[in-house]
């Protein structure tokens, strides 16, 4: 649960950080925000 609240939190900060990004860029952000949380599975476990 602790993964899935700080995704959320970058995608909310992600969101209204850059509202004018481009849907390219979205999906570069969604990617990396997927990776940290993989990375921080492994981290907390």
């Amino acid at each position: 649960m602790k993964i899935y609240i700080i995704w959320l939190i970058g995608v909310i900060i992600w969101n209204f950080g850059y509202p004018d990004a481009s849907p390219l860029f979205d999906v570069i952000a969604a990617i990396l925000l997927s990776f940290l949380s993989l990375v921080l599975k492994n981290y907390i476990r």
